[in-house]
């Protein structure tokens, strides 16, 4: 699907986001202190994906289930299916303004605009090896010496030479190089054959044997990366070489994270009753490894019930364009996040996700350009709902496309769940992505051993292919 669903109409291409209300931190507290306000449910998913599963007693690494077994959500929305989240998440938000920046300071950003070369390339045409610069058959009359940087005045004759360096620009009348290994040079005189396929020293070479030539990679105006590329070492350098000094960019999204559960303690090892925190530092590498900037990292208690409505938001809400929450994604008595989106008028874009783990994941927007990602409490369902809503957001954000994911054949003990999407991390053996072990929701073995996540569809068998998310 490539339409995004909102007010009961399917929109096609990118969707710009109406901000629900943003009230005061007195009237928050109070509407969270509240019974639940009615809320009209999103319409109805014309292909609703079946409802979750349990793999049951024979499989040998069963996951938990979906969400909290507790009474049912009267506002929840049925479930949308894995790849369609993907896509809602990817199209929710308008890019981020462009700016412009040094070479420098371009690396891990997303062109706003494509490279074209300015010039030819190469700009003249160069030398690809080290040797002598020759004009018709041999032997040659030396007649001078070119280095890389500098350029000889002349123009060669037929039975003329220059001495040349790779990356020298080519004498006018060269017709080829004469690499240095394959020359005799006595007195001013040089000799020999220019490639192995020269019958003799006589025999003309062919015109342009190892000589590069002016445009021959690209000539000048030619688009050589498009709008939405994410910039690594290879791009700046390719812009350097076309004559930019700048680029037009378009930021990292700016993240906050809020770690949340009474439970958690953020030292040493875990002790009676307490658990110690995985997500508080996983999350901020995770957003700087899907190209957004983690700018702060808080932990809240459950209780009292106004913390967490005052850090989404707060006082001086402009500082990030996403707001990341962990736990208090679903509808037990401590799980506050739905009850506080309901009461502040945001606007959903997914409430819940049919896939095992991770499936209480959600996304709304907050504010005018700003977004709320709702990721269960257990790490490694935490880390699927990321890699779900997250990244095709922040992708979204930056003007990147939504990564299309690659197919592998999948072998090991991956038992498909009926009506979702299994999330389980894979590494490469051989020609196939295999199961790595470890991997209920709350273990992050598996995920930390493998290279890629795996979503395995309801249909699938041992050795067939499924779609790689790669993480390493």
């Amino acid at each position: 699907m490539s339409g995004l669903v909102r007010n009961g109409n399917l929109k096609r291409g990118r969707g710009k986001y109406i901000g629900g209300s943003v009230v005061g931190m007195t009237v928050l507290t109070a509407a969270l202190n509240r019974p639940a306000l009615p809320h009209r449910a999103s319409p109805a998913d014309p292909h609703p994906s079946p409802p979750p599963h349990d793999a049951g007693p024979t499989d040998p690494h069963p996951s938990p289930p979906p969400y909290d077994a507790g009474p049912a959500d009267p506002h929840r929305s049925p479930p949308v299916a894995w790849e369609q989240a993907r896509v809602l998440a990817h199209a929710a938000p308008e890019s981020l303004a462009a700016r412009r920046v040094p070479l420098s300071c371009a690396a891990g950003l997303t062109l706003a605009a494509e490279i074209r070369s300015r010039v030819p390339l190469p700009a003249f045409d160069t030398a690809a090896m080290d040797g002598y610069a020759v004009s018709g058959p041999g032997p040659w009359q030396l007649r001078g010496q070119v280095r890389a940087g500098t350029v000889w005045e002349g123009t060669l004759a037929p039975g003329e030479a220059v001495e040349i360096s790779t990356g020298a620009q080519v004498p006018v009348g060269a017709s080829a190089v004469l690499p240095v290994e394959r020359a005799t040079h006595e007195g001013t005189t040089v000799s020999g054959t220019v490639s192995s396929t020269t019958v003799s020293s006589t025999t003309v070479p062919s015109a342009g044997t190892h000589i590069r030539r002016a445009g021959e990679d690209a000539p000048a105006g030619a688009s050589l990366a498009p709008t939405g590329t994410r910039i690594g070492p290879a791009l700046i350098g390719l812009a350097a070489t076309c004559g930019y000094d700048t680029l037009s960019v378009r930021p990292r999204p700016r993240v906050r994270i809020l770690v949340t559960g009474e439970e958690l303690t953020h030292s040493g090892a875990s002790g009676a009753g307490r658990v110690r925190d995985a997500l508080g530092p996983l999350l901020p590498m995770l957003v700087a490894e899907l190209g957004g900037q983690a700018c702060a990292v808080r932990h809240l208690p459950d209780r009292p019930t106004g913390l967490l409505a005052a850090a989404v938001h707060p006082p001086d809400d402009e500082d990030t364009e996403v707001v990341v929450v962990t736990g208090s994604t679903s509808i037990g008595v401590t799980d506050q996040l739905r009850q506080l989106l309901r009461a502040t008028g945001a606007r959903w874009v997914i409430d819940t996700v049919a896939c095992r783990p991770g499936h209480p994941q959600l996304l709304a927007g907050i504010g005018a350009g700003r977004w709320l990602v709702g990721l269960p409490g257990n790490p490694f369902a935490a880390l699927v709902a990321a890699y779900t809503l997250l990244a095709p957001l922040l992708a979204g954000l930056s003007g990147r496309p939504l990564p299309e994911l690659p197919l592998a054949p999948v072998t090991g003990d991956a038992r498909p769940a009926p009506g979702l999407t299994r999330l389980i991390p894979v590494a490469w053996e051989g020609g196939a992505a295999r199961v790595v072990g470890g991997h209920r929701a709350a273990y992050l073995r598996g995920a930390a051993l493998g290279t890629a996540l795996a979503a395995i569809p309801p249909g699938w068998v041992d050795g067939t292919p499924a779609p790689l998310i790669l993480t390493g």
